[in-house]
């Protein structure tokens, strides 16, 4: 743990997004301009969300998550993240609906997404207080935030802020997809004061050009102090000072079900363990964990008994 970790606290805040996520399960291929069986269901989700709720399963016991909704849903989001242990503060949104992706999962788990970032992308400067940042030991961005003018001013004023206080920040790209629209060094260029880059495979190579994940974590590394790339089934490699400090393999999932939100949970262990005072491949152990638990169920989020 850093000087500034300990200083500034023990909890996390994400700035990020909730999302309404229609998982379709299903076992077939896709038949083009006709029916295909599945099985359907509507749970909360988004990166950011995801996050949190992953990051209380793991051990954090203070998680709040800025995001922003639409009136329609906000309640049932916020009831969502309070029963899963995350304390909501959710802008709510008059004129637009709560962020929906609808998410193929074929019989692989591999997932497809279909995007309206809804009310995501209009989370605004005035939803941010610095008062959020009290007892904050870590701030994390949903990279989303980054795609659009609204939400990435508020994404860096609260890192601004952040960096102001002493509480170190990490980023996570989000989407492979919508990176490379935005385009790689403009990303980067959002991201810049962030001590924690968490890409998977795919946005690392976007980020830099190269093919191999862990010559692009190492690269990766120049740029910001610390940088893990998520490899799915083979783990996470971790880098710093432009070099690879350490490669962690992924817990096996006997079932896999769906790997939607794979990703956030890796974050979500990783950072709680971070704040209980781990080192990077430690923590990484533990993103894995949560990982693999991720892809063992339906939807993006732990499960709650």
């Amino acid at each position: 743990m850093t000087d500034a970790e300990q200083a500034a606290g023990s909890g996390l805040l994400v700035v990020g997004d909730v999302v309404t996520d229609v998982v379709a399960l299903h076992g077939s291929p896709l038949a083009h301009g006709t029916d295909t069986p599945a099985r359907i269901r509507s749970v909360p989700g988004g990166a950011g969300a995801n996050v949190a709720c992953w990051a209380v399963r793991s051990g954090c016991r203070e998680v709040a998550l800025l995001a922003r909704a639409g009136a329609e849903s906000a309640d049932w989001h916020r009831e969502a993240l309070e029963r899963a242990g995350v304390r909501a503060l959710l802008a709510v949104d008059e004129e637009v609906a709560t962020a929906t992706v609808i998410s193929l999962v074929d019989a692989t788990a591999e997932r497809t997404f279909l995007t309206d970032s809804g009310a995501v992308l209009r989370l605004a400067t005035e939803d941010f207080a610095p008062s959020m940042l009290d007892g904050v030991g870590r701030l994390h961005l949903s990279g989303y935030l980054l795609f659009a003018a609204t939400s990435r001013a508020t994404a860096r004023l609260a890192l601004r802020t952040a960096r102001e206080r002493g509480v170190p920040v990490s980023v996570d790209p989000a989407s492979a997809g919508f990176l490379a629209e935005l385009g790689p060094k403009r990303f980067l260029e959002f991201a810049e004061g962030a001590e924690l880059l968490l890409p998977n495979a795919d946005e690392a190579r976007l980020l830099t050009g190269l093919p191999e994940p862990a010559e692009a974590a190492a690269e990766l590394s120049r740029a910001f102090p610390r940088v893990v790339v998520t490899l799915g089934e083979w783990g996470a490699v971790v880098a710093a000072g432009g070099v690879v400090t350490g490669r962690v393999g992924a817990r096996a999932v006997r079932d896999p079900v769906d790997s939607t939100g794979a990703g956030d949970a890796f974050t979500g262990g990783f950072l709680a363990a971070l704040l209980a005072g781990a080192d990077d491949r430690a923590a990484a152990a533990e993103g894995c964990r949560a990982g693999a638990a991720a892809v063992a169920t339906v939807g993006g989020r732990p499960s709650i008994p």
